[in-house]
């Protein structure tokens, strides 16, 4: 059995950032997240899949290179993959962690990294060249199959703002997928656990964030952010994939960061979000 810890949506700022409406320090959390999860036992790969960095700083990218490495490195991982998320830069990312597309094997299961990020814009797509490319890379199987790992998932919205953030046509990369060795694909960007089984026997995992929490049950249209963070556990063998969502208790849980009223929703899907067509 091959085992993945997969974390998303750090948002690591430079040192003095704070994110959350100035109330959170997401290198701490980050650090209380990893020692919460010492006792994970040996992993075959960790995973960041997404919005690595909130402001786009080398330096938060060499802080997660630091601390996620690290504990890679001492639950014996053999690969340590993150992806682009709509917050990173591609050219402090790739200076510190490499190339944005990557392919890593983790003794025998393959993690295929996807970039999905479009600059200045909080959407999702993957284009032609990029899924011709996924294609061509599981067109061979993995002796373990492969982990497709993307910031924006393929799976619905939790919320209005998420909506109008979300991946571009998720049928394309399902259907690129679709007859190859993928096992499951692993995404972040909506800051809520989230986990689906698709058609073909395909799971699509969204991790819980890092750095906050969604609320989900917040009115319709409006956008609430709260105190919290978590992981998965994924595993992966010839039966299936089973999903394990980590909760990490931490002070202030549950605290109300902020809310954004649906006007300004409506206003940060207009400059950030996906063109109308």
């Amino acid at each position: 059995m091959s085992r993945v810890l997969h974390l998303s949506d750090t948002h690591l700022m430079a040192p003095g950032g704070l994110h959350g409406g100035g109330k959170v320090d997401t290198t701490a959390v980050l650090r209380h997240v990893l020692a919460s999860l010492e006792g994970l036992g040996p992993l075959d790969a960790v995973v960041v899949s997404g919005d690595v960095s909130d402001d786009g700083s080398v330096h938060s990218y060499e802080t997660v290179r630091e601390l996620v490495g690290g504990f890679a490195r001492e639950h014996g991982a053999a690969a340590v993959a993150y992806a682009m998320g709509n917050h990173d830069l591609p050219g402090p990312f790739t200076q510190v962690l490499g190339p944005v597309r990557s392919v890593h094997d983790a003794r025998g299961l393959r993690l295929v990294v996807l970039d999905s990020s479009v600059p200045r814009h909080g959407h999702g797509v993957l284009g032609d060249e990029q899924l011709d490319r996924l294609r061509e890379v599981l067109a061979e199987p993995a002796p373990l199959g492969s982990l497709v790992v993307v910031h924006h998932s393929p799976l619905p919205a939790p919320t209005v703002l998420h909506e109008g953030l979300k991946l571009q046509e998720p049928q394309r990369l399902l259907d690129a997928l679709a007859g190859t060795d993928a096992r499951a694909v692993l995404s972040g960007h909506y800051h809520h656990p989230y986990v689906a089984t698709l058609p073909g026997g395909l799971t699509a995992v969204v991790a819980p964030g890092v750095a906050n929490r969604t609320d989900v049950l917040v009115e319709h249209g409006s956008e609430r952010v709260l105190r919290g963070s978590g992981a998965c556990l994924v595993d992966v063998d010839e039966v299936g994939v089973r999903v394990t969502v980590l909760s990490v208790a931490a002070p202030g849980d549950g605290e109300e960061l902020f809310v954004l009223d649906p006007d300004v929703v409506q206003r940060i899907l207009r400059t950030e979000g996906a063109p109308a067509r």
